[in-house]
């Protein structure tokens, strides 16, 4: 596959990533807690209530909001209490300067090429979240991703989509102020 011949579509993310090797077990862990099957307590309890039929009567998208409000007061209280989970800590952090739906580019070339490594970046959706995941260096700033859970794969692909509307919509405003003359 030719990589200077994809599509890049701008995005203001921020990725950390070290080579798997260096903590291999570690980053393991991080990527498995990551997973839908390690919930924290409050989606299981959800989860539950929502089989029962318990939360028919209820609207989503406050029970969402609701949902979201209970995980961040109890963000703050780890905090507070100095009882969070500590990340895997990654050697690399920097600014991603192009994504599609399999790969994304660095601003700088970081990658030794036909290494894998583990990475993870803060997802701007809803709710906005950490996700993990593994891809292998095909240049010095090309990764490929090959190995992230199926929740996380919809909100990347979400993300990619979203991303290539905002670029449509400026590309036809700039299209439209050139041809008025403004």
């Amino acid at each position: 596959m030719e990589l200077l011949a994809q599509r890049w579509i701008t995005a203001p993310l921020e990725v950390e990533f070290a080579p798997e090797e260096e903590n291999k077990s570690a980053c393991r862990l991080e990527f498995e807690r990551f997973s839908e099957s390690d919930d924290d307590p409050l989606s299981s309890w959800l989860k539950i209530v929502k089989a029962r039929g318990d939360a028919k009567d209820s609207d989503p998208v406050l029970l969402a909001l609701i949902t979201d409000l209970h995980r961040k007061v109890d963000e703050l209280t780890m905090l507070i209490t100095h009882a969070h989970k500590p990340r895997e800590l990654l050697r690399h952090k920097t600014l991603i300067e192009g994504i599609n739906y399999t790969h994304f580019k660095l601003g700088e070339p970081l990658l030794i090429t036909q290494t894998r490594y583990y990475g993870r970046i803060k997802m701007p959706v809803f709710p906005i979240r950490d996700i993990g995941f593994y891809f292998t260096a095909q240049s010095q700033t090309v990764g490929e991703l090959v190995l992230m859970h199926e929740k996380d794969q919809k909100s990347w692909d979400s993300y990619v989509a979203s991303r290539e509307r905002v670029m449509i919509r400026q590309s036809k405003a700039e299209k439209n102020i050139g041809e008025t003359g403004e």
